[in-house]
């Protein structure tokens, strides 16, 4: 049987996803989360000196999405066939676009620029990234509570850890938008995903 490691911080960062897929498959492995003042002495055993990485067996894998698609497809979460695959990426996909907008203000930025980027992206970017999300579940959920295939895939386990950065900004920011509210409701109530939430370590993102 094989053997999982996941390297990341201390943190949910770029990391969680593959950690709630890994999660949600049932699949044991060990999270490995290092402090800001430890990254550095372990940097040269990764691949391109960043995390996450995933070490299978030994192996180690690099790239936060590559990891994330290959443990949806080693584990059943990327679709039942190549189309759904397709439209698994590209809701996550699309979340990322929203991740890549607003990591680098909430990670990086310093108040008082924080605090008014952040306004700015609730005011003028962020109804385009859910309006876009929804656009994508209407196309592809065949009227269910899933993106794809009226099942689990990595794409919902993405749009919610994404989507939790800005909840944890403003907790009814999805009440316009009652599908996504609805798809996170239903991923949190899958068994696995609900006691991993209910016990993973608490972080400031």
């Amino acid at each position: 049987m094989s053997t999982y490691r996941l390297y990341y911080f201390d943190g949910r960062g770029r990391g969680e996803v593959p950690r709630l897929i890994l999660t949600a498959a049932g699949q044991k492995f060990e999270d490995i989360r290092y402090s800001e003042g430890e990254w550095p002495s372990h940097k040269s055993e990764m691949p391109l000196g960043q995390m996450p990485v995933l070490e299978i067996d030994g192996f180690k894998l690099p790239q936060s999405m590559t990891v994330a698609r290959f443990l949806a497809r080693q584990f059943h979460l990327a679709g039942k066939d190549n189309l759904e695959q397709a439209k698994a990426e590209a809701v996550a996909d699309t979340a990322t676009d929203l991740l890549n907008k607003f990591g680098p203000i909430i990670w990086y930025e310093e108040e008082p620029q924080k605090k008014a980027s952040i306004e700015k992206f609730f005011a003028n970017e962020l109804p385009k990234h859910l309006r876009n999300l929804e656009t994508l579940a209407k196309a592809y959920s065949n009227g269910g509570s899933f993106f794809v295939g009226n099942q689990l895939t990595f794409a919902d386990l993405h749009v919610y850890d994404v989507l939790e950065n800005v909840l944890e900004i403003d907790n009814n920011i999805l009440d316009q938008y009652l599908w996504l509210k609805t798809n996170r409701q239903e991923v949190g109530k899958h068994p696995k995903i609900a006691a991993y939430l209910k016990n993973r370590p608490r972080t400031a993102f």
